[in-house]
């Protein structure tokens, strides 16, 4: 299975969640496309069959401004060829913010769900007040990803 990663950084940290998920999903045998300045093109080039977003919030609950072309592109275009596919969010945050705590990987949920793209397992949010190494702390959740989309 052919897995599109998507990631939005404002400080690095969701890249490198990204790039851990990435090698974990390789370890498990499937293919992976990972860029974090992927353009909409890129990303169909690849003929991804499942995706993973990886976001961190920042402002007031937006995405970071690496992520914010593609996923406007995107919103644009809504490739009808995604409805159906599998898909999960990874969003990162800070909890002291309130209601705008993993605000970009609520918006990211959302365009899945208007994508059609199914969510097959709950967004894991990862509270930077909390965690020191959300790259070990997603491990868990990624192992349940990676049963869910061999299931």
């Amino acid at each position: 299975m052919k897995v599109a990663i998507l990631s939005g950084s404002v400080y690095g940290t969701a890249e490198e969640v990204a790039r851990h998920a990435q090698n974990l999903l390789k370890e498990a045998g499937f293919e992976t496309f990972y860029n974090a300045r992927a353009s909409l093109a890129d990303i169909q080039a690849f003929g991804p069959q499942a995706f993973l977003a990886v976001t961190s919030t920042t402002g007031m609950g937006e995405l970071p401004d690496n992520l914010q072309p593609l996923y406007s592109t995107i919103r644009d275009q809504l490739p009808a060829a995604w409805r159906g596919l599998p898909g999960a969010v990874i969003a990162l945050g800070d909890a002291s913010y309130g209601d705008t705590f993993c605000g970009g990987g609520e918006q990211i949920r959302e365009l899945f769900a208007e994508l059609g793209v199914r969510e097959v397992q709950d967004m894991l949010r990862i509270d930077a007040s909390e965690s020191v190494t959300p790259e070990t702390d997603s491990e868990p959740w990624l192992a349940e990803l990676i049963a869910a989309l061999k299931g």
